[in-house]
């Protein structure tokens, strides 16, 4: 038997996935601030590439508080 959906705690859990993500954003950026002299050109447009997807995944995760803000008032 399949277990009720529960989504009492999904702010909660997405809210410490935009913390996580953000410190890993902010983290790639000090990285390349202080190492950008010393890494290839390919690797740096690797961080910067993943750096972008992250920041469309902190986007995504907004909108899912929102969505889930939303369905807790109904």
């Amino acid at each position: 038997m399949a277990k009720p959906d529960n989504r009492a705690d999904n702010v909660e859990h997405l809210q410490n996935s935009i913390q996580d993500t953000l410190r890993n954003l902010d983290e790639a950026e000090d990285y390349l601030e202080e190492f950008s002299s010393e890494i290839s050109s390919e690797k740096r447009s690797q961080i910067e590439d993943k750096n972008e997807r992250r920041r469309e995944s902190i986007k995504g995760f907004r909108e899912e508080v929102k969505d889930e803000a939303a369905h807790s008032e109904e």
